[in-house]
């Protein structure tokens, strides 16, 4: 089994083309993150989201123990989950995530939440479509892109406040020596919201993890270019 957790800028259905993949060999889990798609809201407490997911799966009484996939802000919640659940998942596939925001990092989430307070989710939809997209990707795909800016406007915003400000104050490094298992990190070279930087942070504060950089591809590389993203974790979670 593999379990999808998906960003903060982009649902479950940025696993779509990816999960059309999987589903060949893996049996696949698509989460809708707690306060998403008319999933509940907990809290933005990372923990409590962490220890939530972590009875969801458990009740499904897999066969396995499962592959852990996130991206971004899942990214952070499957790796939160696993050093809080540490015999729930097999191994875990990391994209464009890390440990800890750099100081302009946070100020940017804490920037974006005012102004959604202010103005709502419209005054910084373009700033989150950059944060997922490379300016190239947006101009050569503009359908995708106008219908990921229709998903994110639809985002609960109370989720939306609580997940900016606890990854503003997120800061995990201390925790990472606890994972076990086998980890892939990997970023898109040209992601703003998670510059390459945190995941090289990331993967050597892990104790059995690899690193990889993938060249042309920004925040969201398994929508971005699945088949691609699907190469390079296709080894990993099929060893």
């Amino acid at each position: 089994p593999i379990v999808l957790f998906h960003s903060l800028l982009a649902d479950s259905s940025s696993f779509a083309p990816l999960a059309e993949e999987l589903v060949k060999t893996h049996q696949v889990i698509c989460l809708n993150l707690p306060g998403f798609e008319g999933s509940d809201f907990v809290g933005g407490e990372l923990n409590t989201i962490a220890d939530h997911i972590a009875q969801g799966i458990e009740s499904l009484q897999l066969s396995e123990k499962p592959i852990f996939l996130g991206n971004g802000y899942g990214g952070f919640i499957a790796l939160i989950t696993s050093i809080r659940h540490p015999a729930l998942a097999s191994r875990l596939v990391l994209a464009d995530c890390g440990a800890m925001f750099s100081e302009p990092g946070r100020a940017a989430f804490r920037g974006m939440s005012a102004a959604a307070k202010e103005k709502g989710l419209e005054a910084i939809a373009d700033v989150a479509m950059r944060r997922l997209f490379a300016p190239e990707f947006q101009e050569q795909n503009p359908d995708l892109v106008a219908d990921r800016k229709k998903r994110f406007l639809a985002l609960d915003t109370d989720t939306f406040h609580g997940a900016c400000a606890a990854l503003a104050s997120l800061d995990i490094r201390d925790q990472l020596s606890k994972v076990a298992q086998p980890v892939l990190v990997l970023v898109g070279e040209l992601d703003e919201a998670t510059p390459s930087a945190m995941s090289v942070e990331l993967h050597a504060g892990l104790p059995n993890a690899s690193l990889n950089i993938m060249p042309g591809l920004a925040h969201v590389p398994q929508l971005q270019a699945p088949g691609v993203f699907m190469n390079a974790i296709r080894n990993f979670i099929n060893a």
